[in-house]
């Protein structure tokens, strides 16, 4: 694989990204005493951050990679709505196909940090599902999108904050197939279940044992394929991408599989790891149809961010680098 080449071919792959999006906010501080009112640390505040999180997190990766990004979502009419779109914008993420509602919040994640360590963290949230009437203005919003900009892709990036509902899954994938868009999944436990017909369905080891009820004592080829088909049983989806922390990812597509085995790195936080790796995974098979060749990717990639301190978007240079180096 000429790496140098598919990564200049990144920028001819249109990306469209459906889920929640939320504010990453970090306030990093230094902790030097104990408060006197109760035992808890004192944190002197150094600094502020605001960063893109959830399904925007999945769309700063591939805007990252050079492929042209829409994010479709909804949000509240707040100050953290208004500066969440303006950070996306400024990172070359198409906005206009996000809905903004009075009645939601749009949601912001404070983390507390102190020497590179998460101390706390505060969710300012609204997690209910759409109503109706919100439903049925962001399925318009995907099919006015689908009509104007043909994307080659859409990856559903679901946090169970409401936004991606039965309703939502089940008429986007549907769109997709009308529009001929390849379709992926970051799934979790609320409608694990219910992303029937997508062509890459990619959740983490614990998000398969809670989704099929599993008790799982070994993690094996045997194993994995078994789980492969149970899913595919309900989901009738073309290829299953599991990723299993430190033991890397497994992928199976029809009869061929493999377990892919992480490369050793210096792990600083695990955020985000998950929405690099779909992220990578559903550009490059967009791009080349190799599902192998997407899953090693993405295995890169999510060891990458994973040295980086909070949710970070993978770096394109040092991607390329690592993959000259170990697939090559």
């Amino acid at each position: 694989m000429n790496f140098d080449s598919l990564f200049q071919s990144f920028s001819n792959i249109k990306v469209a990204v459906i889920g929640d999006i939320m504010l990453d906010s970090y306030w990093w501080g230094h902790v030097d005493r104990i408060s006197p009112e109760a035992p808890v640390p004192v944190v002197a505040l150094d600094k502020r951050e605001l960063r893109i999180g959830g399904a925007g997190n999945v769309a700063l990766n591939t805007i990252s990679l050079g492929a042209p990004t829409t994010i479709l979502s909804v949000i509240g009419n707040d100050e953290d709505g208004k500066q969440l779109t303006g950070l996306l914008s400024k990172n070359g993420i198409d906005t206009d196909y996000i809905l903004t509602v009075p009645d939601r919040v749009t949601t912001n994640k404070t983390r507390i940090m102190s020497r590179n360590q998460q101390m706390l963290r505060l969710d300012c949230e609204v997690a209910t599902d759409l109503d109706e009437t919100t439903e049925n203005a962001l399925l318009q919003q995907v099919e006015q999108y689908f009509k104007a900009h043909q994307p080659n892709v859409l990856i559903f990036e679901d946090y169970n904050k409401g936004v991606l509902t039965a309703k939502i899954i089940e008429k986007t994938i549907a769109l997709c197939k009308q529009y001929n868009v390849r379709t992926a999944v970051d799934p979790k436990k609320k409608n694990f279940l219910a992303f029937k017909g997508v062509d890459i369905f990619k959740p983490n080891l614990k998000e398969v044992k809670e989704g099929l009820n599993l008790l799982l004592e070994e993690v094996n080829p045997p194993v994995l394929q078994k789980i492969h088909a149970e899913l595919s049983h309900i989901l009738s989806h073309k290829i299953s991408l599991i990723t299993l922390s430190e033991k890397g990812v497994f992928y199976q597509e029809g009869d061929t599989s493999k377990i892919i085995p992480t490369h050793v790195r210096n792990i600083a936080d695990v955020s985000g790891a998950g929405d690099t790796v779909i992220a990578v995974a559903s550009l490059v098979y967009a791009t080349t149809h190799q599902i192998e060749l997407a899953a090693d990717m993405a295995n890169i990639a999510g060891g990458l961010v994973c040295e980086e301190v909070g949710t970070a978007a993978i770096q394109k240079e040092k991607f390329l680098k690592e993959c000259n180096q170990l697939l090559s």
